[in-house]
């Protein structure tokens, strides 16, 4: 691990009560979290759910209408931007033009009144594999190397939050999985506190430990990418973070180690610990990737629910191919089957059985009266066996 500093450790990062108002509009609504010292977290969210603003709070680029931002024990809601040991990297990685890479990254140490710069400059540089770099201008650079040489000046001021606003989205898709790798390996040697506000599902699950998922102002679910992701806590969850079939159901309530439930005249069943809701209108779920064709439900395995239907779509995308099969009631179900060159493909207007492992499926609260063809957002059904 590099050192960043002399200072006493930071602590845990807390947000107590978080709130933030323009006029009638709530931005932030009671947000309270801790963010462990030394740890990659991610907001993740859609525009306008109160992430930026957010991070904006942490930073001290906005003042809270009320709550705390709490570094140790420290409440550093009230310090102005430059009193807080926090930095921030922006999407738009503001160099400056003028300088070459070296200045650019010993500007705040020069600011302090700093004045043997260049081997702290140089450790930077090499911990962001820019060696050799220092005398080019930014405009020499690719957009990676800018976002690299911003990184550099942030942490070089051993700040013991930093702070990365959409870091990457003006990288290209090749590009920016790379730095995505890079950042994680950055954090990883630094060992400071990271805080990763972004919109793109691979980005968090990729680089953070743990991914807090806004929607409205709050947090939906809070928790590692895998669990998050393989037992979403809300309906919203479950289609933000990747994708997910939900098939509006009814569930009479736990019968041992699982909830049985009917949608659409069939019967299908969740085990218990996979439940969020267990009674009522629920929705049925399961990952496309969870789900596999067949041919005829003699092709099915013991122990797994199925339901028929017919291909409407195929898309190849290289390691899978999507398919869309609509169900005897209308609605349409999202497949991928992965390209490993075991099975052909199926073809448009192919009659399949989709099936599933139930241990891979869960149960999220409905909204009465809400059903498949009422959520557009949704990307439906999964059942089981009728």
């Amino acid at each position: 691990m590099i050192e960043m500093g002399d200072e006493a450790p930071a602590g845990d990062l807390r947000l107590v009560g978080l709130t933030k108002t323009f006029g009638v509009f709530t931005a932030v609504d009671d947000l309270s979290l801790t963010i462990p010292q030394g740890s990659f977290f991610a907001l993740l969210g859609a525009s306008g759910c109160g992430k930026t603003t957010t991070l904006r709070m942490i930073a001290g680029l906005e003042q809270p209408t009320r709550g705390q931002v709490l570094l140790g024990d420290r409440d550093i809601a009230r310090l102005r931007p430059y009193k807080r040991p926090v930095n921030t990297v922006f999407q738009s990685y503001a160099l400056f033009p003028h300088l070459d890479v070296h200045e650019n990254v010993a500007f705040g140490l020069r600011r302090r009144g700093i004045r043997e710069v260049d081997d702290q400059v140089r450790r930077m540089l090499s911990l962001v594999q820019l060696d050799g770099y220092g005398r080019r201008r930014p405009a020499q650079l690719s957009g990676g190397q800018q976002q690299r040489v911003a990184l550099a000046r942030a942490l070089i001021n051993h700040p013991q939050v930093l702070l990365l606003d959409e870091p990457l989205g003006a990288l290209d898709l090749k590009l920016r999985r790379q730095m995505q790798i890079e950042l994680k390996r950055i954090q990883t040697e630094v060992g400071i506190t990271f805080v990763h506000v972004t919109h793109d599902q691979e980005e968090a699950m990729t680089m953070a430990d743990t991914v807090a998922v806004m929607n409205a102002g709050r947090i939906e679910q809070l928790g590692a990418p895998a669990d998050i992701y393989e037992y979403p806590a809300s309906a919203f969850v479950a289609n933000f973070l990747g994708q997910s079939n939900l098939l509006a159901a009814e569930a009479a309530g736990p019968a041992g180690s699982e909830v049985p439930v009917t949608a659409h005249g069939a019967r299908y069943s969740v085990p218990a610990d996979r439940a969020r809701a267990d009674r009522g209108a629920v929705y049925l779920g399961v990952r496309p990737e969870k789900l596999h064709l067949v041919e005829s439900v003699d092709q099915v395995p013991g122990g797994h629910q199925h339901l028929t239907g017919v291909v409407t779509d195929a898309s190849y995308v290289g390691v899978s191919t999507q398919y869309l099969v609509r169900t005897g009631w209308g609605s349409e179900v999202s497949v991928f089957a992965a390209n490993s060159g075991l099975g052909g493909r199926l073809a448009v207007g192919a009659s399949v059985v989709a099936h599933w492992d139930p241990r891979h499926a869960f149960l999220l609260a409905r909204e009465p009266g809400a059903d498949d063809s009422t959520s557009p957002v949704l990307d439906e059904p999964v059942g089981a066996s009728s």
